[in-house]
């Protein structure tokens, strides 16, 4: 992985923990010579993966729409910050940089991120490692919502399996670093189309 782009709250969160691992990971980013893509925002744990790399020399480019330039308080010491029209263009503009993908925990929007480049990647779109730092357990439900998911059908295992999940951010890395994509899905058979 080459540049990982990482989802997550422009909130620092109630546990203080969130935002030392968003900090720990933009420095194993930067000692990885690994570009992180993100928000663009200063503030939340947004910004500490973002000072965490950029403290340790790494490289970082924020993609923040126009609309949220001044709500999401855009970071000024980025390597490179690019404005998009609208929240879409942001989000295709993160996939076309990046080559990995990573979610910290976050609110309604880290969802929204994250789980679109899942389909994305359910639909044979990309095929980029997709991890959850789940730092003191705080997707547990999410997991266990996702597994529900698969019982009842509506998820294969196979899609479920291409998350990776880790509590640590060397063990995520590593995860990611070895990660074999699953075969591109074939949703229509010829006498289908």
């Amino acid at each position: 992985m080459k540049s990982v782009v990482v989802f997550c709250g422009s909130s620092e969160g109630a546990d203080k923990k969130y935002a030392q691992d968003a900090f720990a990971l933009g420095k194993a980013f930067a000692e990885s010579n690994i570009k992180l893509i993100y928000g663009g925002a200063k503030i939340g744990i947004m910004g500490q993966v973002a000072s965490g790399a950029l403290t340790n020399k790494g490289e970082v480019i924020g993609v923040i729409p126009k609309f949220l330039m001044k709500k999401e308080v855009y970071h000024p010491e980025l390597t490179e910050l690019i404005v998009t029209l609208d929240m879409h263009e942001r989000k295709l503009k993160m996939h076309e940089l990046s080559d990995g993908i990573i979610m910290l925990p976050g609110g309604y929007g880290t969802l929204e991120e994250f789980f679109e480049m899942l389909t994305w990647a359910q639909l044979g779109l990309h095929q980029y490692p997709i991890g959850i730092l789940n730092t003191n357990g705080f997707y547990d439900a999410l997991l266990s919502m996702m597994q529900h998911m698969v019982h009842q059908e509506f998820v294969k295992q196979i899609n479920l399996d291409m998350i990776l999940v880790a509590n640590t951010i060397p063990d995520l890395l590593h995860k990611m670093a070895a990660y074999k994509p699953i075969p591109v899905p074939k949703w229509l058979t010829k006498e289908q189309t």
